[in-house]
């Protein structure tokens, strides 16, 4: 499991020019699901976006998770994020899982986010979205479990 996440001040998602989801302060999760990804990895993914350390503290040093901001939690599905880059001038996607798998482990994480966390939103898995966001630092994180 992937997610490219950005630390922003404020993120959201448009679907057929309506706004879907939205966060101030926070994390935009770009999610990518890939064959072979359980409900184990989506646990352990769901972890580390909840604490992993990239806001400041008073000292200004990445020592503050998402929870610990009490900030919000924006997750995005994105097939794309499964491509094999590695050979070739076109991706490859056989690495992503099939797509019914990726939309149940999708929503999975969502409800297992929304869960444990307050402050949860999501884009739409299969829509044409139109995502935006104001990137602080700029701060993005590549994390695979």
């Amino acid at each position: 499991m992937i997610a490219l996440i950005q630390r922003v001040s404020s993120a959201s998602v448009e679907v057929n020019y309506k706004n879907v989801a939205e966060i101030s302060t926070g994390l935009l999760a770009l999610i990518g699901v890939q064959r072979g990804d359980d409900e184990t990895k989506v646990d352990k993914l769901l972890q580390k976006l909840l604490n992993y350390r990239v806001f400041e503290d008073d000292e200004g040093r990445m020592n503050l998770g998402l929870v610990a901001i009490e900030g919000g939690l924006l997750l995005v599905p994105q097939f794309t994020l499964a491509a094999d880059t590695s050979s070739g001038l076109r991706p490859g996607f056989s690495s992503a899982a099939p797509p019914d798998e990726g939309q149940r482990l999708f929503e999975y994480l969502v409800a297992q986010a929304q869960g444990q966390f307050k402050h949860v939103c999501s884009g739409v898995f299969g829509a044409d979205m139109k995502v935006s966001l104001v990137n602080e630092g700029p701060a993005t994180f590549w994390l695979e479990v």
